[in-house]
């Protein structure tokens, strides 16, 4: 008597897969943000009386930061050392890393006009009737003391300040000035290029160190949702909607300029250089709305790099040094858009007077200044800086605190869509795009995947892998978990 056994497979419950999307999520968690907010504002919260859910809002969102700025610094440097280091691998780099600076600089400089040209029509800050602050001694800005601020004061860019509190008590806090780190990072990068082979094992480690970063910074994106929560319901308690509703004007402007960057002046380069727009749009949204959410262009990273690599068909070697590039020194949103704005805003709100001397000195700072966000979240650097380089009263940057979440997502999201259309644009140019994969279906979602690695550059020039050995649509698009392409 025979029997035959027969191995019953417990069934697995899966979840749907639109709730393990991470737009998804995003956008569930906004919606819950807003709501736990109202909920906290109901309640009582206000700053000078907060309330428990308040306060975890405030905890869960300020948390979040901290875990996105406490990689800033090294991601900076090593990024920026590894992206020049990468030039080595590429043909013609230098003239391709002069394109690349110059398109960043013509991106930023026709941003800040139409920031400029916002700020006229809407006039945010007019009608106020506020005077300035009694402790503002009026105007005492110059330019001189911006790019004194490039000069490195000590290798690590560290500054020290101490305050006083209401207790008599003493508290030193330490600081990084960014922008000096930047300055920094761009002469040892410089320095490990020229030595060559003797500079290869501390180039290995700041490779690895950065794969180490950025792999850190996977997992702290994969918990933007809940970070996501905090931040809008803390905004959301802490100042409600009727005073968001006073900087209504000032929001509208900002987002009129963002879009007409992204939805004009982008779109008019893409087409100028032969590109397909809705192909560029398809294949910039995975790091469009990652950049939306987690408002750190860094933190975004990876993904326009792949973006840029694996939807645009820019070569590796190339990417790997203009992304990263463009992460710490691109941001038409936060260096260009919004400190033009914002710069009106509070001379409107003041009375002040601008000229057409400080509007120039505006264009100087948004041009060359914009290193000074680095990609983190916010750009309150970037207004700080703005402000004291034309002598505007610094407790305008308070005032603006109150909307800063809100701008933010979409001042951040067109900085990622800057960084990844400078190297498409400049790759074009030079004959290396390889636009079969421009041109192929977007996967999208599947470039989010934690477990697929951004590809090492190649070791072979960019020129020769564009021309001589094109890339393989089909194999590329497998590796990123994508549908079949044609083969290029």
């Amino acid at each position: 008597m025979s029997s035959t056994r027969t191995d019953i497979q417990p069934r697995q419950r899966t979840l749907p897969g639109w709730m393990t999307n991470f737009g998804f999520q995003i956008l569930a968690a906004l919606v819950l943000g807003v709501v736990l907010g109202l909920v906290a504002r109901a309640a009582g919260h206000t700053e000078e009386t907060p309330t428990g859910l308040g306060t975890t809002l405030q905890l869960i969102g300020s948390s979040y930061i901290s875990l996105l700025r406490a990689a800033v610094i090294p991601l900076v440097f090593f990024a920026v050392v590894a992206s020049i280091a990468n030039l080595a691998q590429v043909t013609n780099a230098a003239r391709l890393a002069w394109k690349t600076l110059l398109w960043f600089a013509i991106t930023a400089f026709i941003s800040v006009l139409i920031g400029i040209a916002m700020g006229a029509i809407f006039q945010p800050g007019v009608g106020t009737g506020q005077e300035a602050p009694e402790e503002y001694a009026g105007r005492t800005g110059d330019w001189l003391a911006f790019l004194q601020g490039l000069i490195p004061s000590n290798f690590l860019g560290l500054s020290a300040s101490t305050t006083a509190g209401d207790d008599g008590t003493m508290t030193t806090s330490v600081s990084f000035n960014v922008l000096q780190i930047l300055v920094i990072a761009i002469v040892v990068g410089v320095a490990a290029l020229k030595l060559g082979k003797k500079a290869e094992p501390f180039l290995d480690f700041s490779q690895s160190t950065l794969a180490v970063i950025q792999k850190v910074l996977w997992w702290i994106i994969r918990i933007a949702p809940i970070g996501t929560v905090g931040l809008l319901g803390n905004a959301v308690a802490s100042y409600g909607w009727t005073t968001m509703g006073a900087l209504g004007t000032f929001v509208l402007a900002i987002y009129s300029g963002l879009a007409i960057v992204l939805l004009v002046l982008y779109p008019v380069l893409v087409k100028a250089h032969g590109l397909s727009i809705r192909k560029f749009f398809s294949g910039v949204w995975p790091a469009f709305q990652l950049g939306f959410v987690s408002r750190s262009s860094i933190g975004t990273l990876p993904v326009t790099q792949r973006v840029a690599e694996r939807n645009f068909g820019v070569p590796t070697g190339y990417a790997a040094f203009a992304v990263p590039l463009g992460a710490t020194t691109k941001m038409d949103g936060c260096a260009a858009i919004y400190p033009a704005i914002a710069a009106m805003f509070v001379a409107q709100f003041f009375g002040i007077q601008l000229t057409l001397a400080d509007y120039a000195l505006i264009v100087v700072v948004s041009v060359l200044g914009s290193a000074a966000t680095a990609g983190t979240t916010g750009a309150v650097v970037m207004l700080t800086l703005t402000l004291s380089t034309l002598g505007l009263p610094l407790a305008g940057v308070g005032l603006l605190l109150a909307v800063d979440p809100i701008v933010d997502m979409g001042r951040t999201a067109v900085n990622v869509v800057g960084q990844a259309l400078v190297p498409a644009l400049v790759s074009k140019q030079e004959g290396i795009l390889d636009e079969s994969l421009y041109n192929a279906k977007h996967a999208g979602v599947e470039l989010m995947n934690d477990d697929v690695e951004l590809a090492e550059p190649e070791t072979q020039d960019v020129v020769d892998h564009a021309q001589d050995e094109p890339v393989d649509a089909e194999r590329v698009g497998a590796e990123a978990g994508s549908a079949q392409r044609p083969s290029v």
